[in-house]
């Protein structure tokens, strides 16, 4: 259902979806899932992933994030058909190049008496929202300088008054379109006031360029946060002023924290950089995120290409999406388990720095590899095989007490490979099962938990698995006399 002026058919379209991040910051998680889902639904159908970046609000520009934001994208795989690097025949791809373009559009309103000059300031507008607050109404701009005369206009430019452009909004009129996500929206007219579609500075508004860019660029699709909801009835108005296609809308539901609240640092939320440094690979992030909102058959980790086929904008959800990190880390261990050996030892090998003696870091991955998770885990891996065995705690003293000197002193004789020393320690002892192995897995790491015995055994070799063993022989020993 359209009820606002010019609709593209998409069935007979290539579909073309964006993202257009401000670089004001570095990319997080919600800007992250947006930029996901319109990569997904471009993918599925063989379409184009355009990367536009929205620039004109200088004061919060941070240029590096422009970089940064590039590198993020890529590292989760999500290359996109069209944008900076990859120029394309819609191009620039970046708003701060398209002033002159913006510029004909505005003179084009204004000459259809559709947009006009403001010279309100911001402490007038503020009393203005504030008397209409008092008056129980919903503010808006009340039109102090929709009806100007050429004459009062001059004066105030002579005064150096530096005015917006407003949008001129009908009256009485009903904006009505379907909502990909939330159904059909509808918004009266008379509760949008004019609207400014170019700042003082004469930096286009959000508003203007935004919906000037999606129609010129041929986007067909925009999957956009709720948050933006407000917004389409005046994108939808300025293009059908202009005569420009609109694309079809969809507002995705916002991530919250555990709490409920949105999501913030606070509650869990980290940026992709963040994400990165702290070792979490790109298929759990993306993993994760497709499922935040949206609901897929299939639970077992998949890859871009899987993902994007089990995408539908009729399984996008309403409700805010919570964000769980515990959900987070078992992607990452479903990542981790689909690793190529190649990825894995990359991974690793970044991961531990100079902590890993390359001569053993094959049979350091083959053992540690179904008990890390992060960096800290294959460092902590790499202190105890390659560093020593860390001081015992009391209930690792415990257990060294309770087995004695002997039995220690039984492994570290026994030489030779694992079963030597499991037979050697069970003829002495007479112990099995828990009370065998235990004492000497924290013989060997001083860990409770972890890789299986024979491949630690080995890793370390006989001689330094021996000096493991005569070291907690020796601290058995003087545990029992204190």
């Amino acid at each position: 259902m359209v009820e606002h002026g010019n609709h593209r058919d998409e069935s007979r379209r290539r579909t073309r979806t964006r993202f257009a991040p401000s670089p004001t910051g570095l990319l997080h998680l919600g800007n992250l899932r947006t930029a996901l889902f319109n990569a997904l639904l471009a993918r599925r159908d063989g379409g184009d992933f355009v990367l536009r970046i929205e620039d004109t609000d200088v004061q919060r520009l941070h240029p590096e994030s422009v970089q940064r934001l590039g590198e993020d994208l890529r590292w989760l795989g999500l290359e996109w058909q069209e944008g900076p690097e990859v120029e394309g025949s819609h191009g620039p791809y970046v708003q701060s190049a398209r002033q002159a373009i913006y510029a004909d559009y505005y003179v084009q309103l204004e000459a259809a008496d559709l947009a006009y000059p403001c010279f309100c300031t911001e402490q007038e507008l503020e009393r203005s929202r504030r008397a209409q607050r008092v008056a129980g109404k919903a503010p808006r701009y009340a039109g102090t300088c929709a009806h100007l005369s050429m004459a009062e206009r001059q004066a105030r430019l002579d005064r150096g008054l530096q005015p917006t452009l407003r949008f001129r909004v009908p009256r009485g009129r009903s904006i009505a379109f379907e909502d990909r996500v939330r159904g059909v929206q509808r918004f009266a007219t008379d509760d949008i006031g004019d609207f400014i579609i170019r700042r003082a500075s004469s930096a286009p508004a959000f508003f203007f360029s935004n919906a000037v860019d999606d129609a010129l660029m041929d986007i067909t699709h925009v999957l956009r946060g709720e948050d933006h909801l407000t917004n389409t009835p005046r994108q939808l108005l300025l293009l059908e002023a202009l005569g420009l296609d609109a694309p079809s809308y969809g507002h995705i539901s916002m991530i919250v924290g555990d709490d409920g609240a949105p999501l913030s640092k606070r509650n869990g939320s980290r940026s992709v950089g963040e994400l990165r440094e702290a070792g979490f690979l790109p298929e759990a992030v993306l993993n994760h995120l497709a499922r935040l909102g949206h609901a897929f058959e299939d639970n077992t980790l998949l890859g871009l290409d899987r993902l994007a086929n089990g995408f539908a904008l009729e399984r996008l959800g309403r409700a805010p999406a919570r964000f769980d990190a515990g959900q987070l880390t078992h992607w990452q261990r479903e990542a981790l388990h689909a690793l190529s050996h190649e990825r894995m030892a990359e991974w690793v090998v970044w991961a531990a720095g100079d902590m890993l003696p390359a001569q053993q870091r094959d049979a350091f991955i083959a053992t540690v590899r179904e008990n890390v998770q992060f960096p800290e885990d294959v460092r902590r891996w790499c202190r105890v095989l390659f560093q020593g065995v860390p001081e015992p705690d009391a209930e690792t003293l415990g257990w060294l007490t309770e087995a004695g000197p002997a039995f220690f002193q039984a492994a570290a004789e026994a030489g030779g490979d694992w079963p030597a020393v499991t037979a050697a320690v069970n003829a002495a002892t007479g112990v099995k099962g828990k009370r065998l192995f235990m004492p000497l897995r924290l013989a060997l790491t001083g860990l409770p938990h972890g890789p299986e015995l024979p491949a630690i055994h080995a890793l370390l070799g006989a001689t330094e698995a021996q000096r493991r063993f005569r070291l907690a022989a020796r601290r058995a020993a003087a545990a029992a006399t204190q």
